[in-house]
């Protein structure tokens, strides 16, 4: 199980250079959850790319029907009284800081392409090639 964030959402569902990468997270461990926040957000990643003209609105609207489908199940509630400690320790947004305080209240990895999370926490957040890595080692090892 891992906490995956709006970006690897984004980047599993929208076709990108990343795309592969979030592909692979997602055949290694496809058990994700995520905080019920991840709606709102993903929202304006397709809104984002409506206006740029990269996606049709009857494509985002699928689109998010898509990723409702596959994380729905996953969807849980964050402890509150941490999320603002971690923003005010870290200089993240209290946002990104759900996904955070998620990954180390269930003790599992946040998976995310943000440069500022991977910096600030570095216990908990993994880049995709990182959880990938990891992952494999995991694997050989339970060979």
């Amino acid at each position: 199980m891992i906490v995956a964030d709006t970006n690897l959402i984004a980047c599993f569902l929208l076709k990108g250079p990343a795309s592969s990468a979030a592909e692979s997270v997602f055949l290694a461990d496809p058990a994700w959850i995520v905080p019920r926040l991840w709606r709102s957000e993903f929202r304006n990643v397709l809104a984002t790319h409506l206006r740029a003209g990269l996606v049709e609105l009857e494509d985002a609207r699928e689109i998010f029907k898509k990723a409702a489908l596959i994380l729905s199940s996953g969807e849980r509630d964050v402890p509150e009284d941490r999320i603002l400690g971690l923003a005010a320790e870290s200089g993240c947004s209290a946002y990104d800081c759900e996904f955070v305080a998620l990954a180390e209240f269930h003790q599992v990895p946040l998976v995310t392409a943000d440069k500022k999370l991977l910096k600030a926490f570095p216990g908990s957040a993994r880049s995709f090639e990182k959880f990938l890595e990891e992952n494999k080692r995991v694997r050989r090892a339970d060979a």
